[in-house]
Order: structure tokens, then sequence, then C-alpha cells
């Protein structure tokens, strides 16, 4: 096999790889992880911001114990019900009203368990998500979350 060989394949394998990593968070149906620790973080959700189409659901695994999902109060569209999962257990959502859906783990809100759901290209309710109650380390992470979206 020659070298240039080599480094078509080489290249190609990268390519795909990335395409394929990178767009998990913009895939029909996402799941998202309750991890203790990612990096340098503890108490984290594999992803931070999901983007899906209306219709969509978002599946959070209960990888390790003592986590759950809790949708913000006034951090989701108008007309949404509250939703919270039970602790320690896999949770999905349909996602059928456009907007950002803002989340966090019950018992680790205070550390910055915190994730936000995109669902059809939607920010129209970005001001109401920024001024959505958070503390801690929640807080600030809500922030950065929001401004990464404008």
């Amino acid at each position: 096999m020659t070298n240039t060989l080599k480094k078509i394949i080489i290249l190609t394998s990268i390519f795909f790889s990335i395409i394929f990593t990178t767009a998990t968070s913009f895939a029909a149906d996402i799941t998202v992880e309750m991890l203790n620790k990612l990096g340098k973080e503890t108490m984290v959700f594999s992803q931070k911001i999901v983007k899906i189409n209306i219709g969509e659901k978002v599946f959070w695994k209960a990888t390790h114990k003592g986590h759950n999902v809790e949708f913000i109060k006034g951090g989701v569209p108008e007309g949404v019900e509250k939703f919270k999962s039970k602790m320690n257990k896999d949770t999905q959502f349909k996602f059928e009203t456009p907007g950002i859906y803002a989340y966090w783990c019950t018992p680790h809100k205070g550390m910055g368990m915190i994730g936000l759901v995109v669902v059809g290209d939607d920010l129209s309710n970005i001001d109401k998500i920024a001024k959505a109650k958070a503390f801690g380390k929640t807080k600030k992470k809500l922030k950065s979350l929001v401004a990464s979206l404008q």
C-alpha cells in the first residue's frame, strides 16, 4: 500500500468520525447520560445542549445513581407542562412545542448539572430562559449556555 493511499484512508476515516460524532447532537431521538464525572466536571449531563426537531425525543440515561431530570420553572416554552423524572431511572420526553427547554438534576442543581434542549431551532423564549431562577454553579452555567445560543 502506498503512502498516498494510506493518507487518503486515514483522512477519510477522520472525516467520517468527525461527521458522525458531531451529528449526534442533531440526530433524531438523542440520548443524554446523567453522569457523576465528565472530564474535569462533576455532576453533569453528557451533552449540555441538544438540538432536535419537533416531535423528536430525548432519552436521559441514568448512567449513575442519584440523578433525575426536571424542567426548570420558567425554563420552558409557554403551555408546556411540568416534567420531573424519578430518581435513578431512565426517562424520556417527546418535544412537541418549539423553543428552548432548560432542565437540571434536582439534587445537583446547585452544582451546575444543567442542560438545554432546543426544539425546531426556535430561540423565541431565550430571554425567558436567561431569567430562569438558578443558583450556585448552575446560574453561571445557564448564563454561558444561553450566550452560546445567541
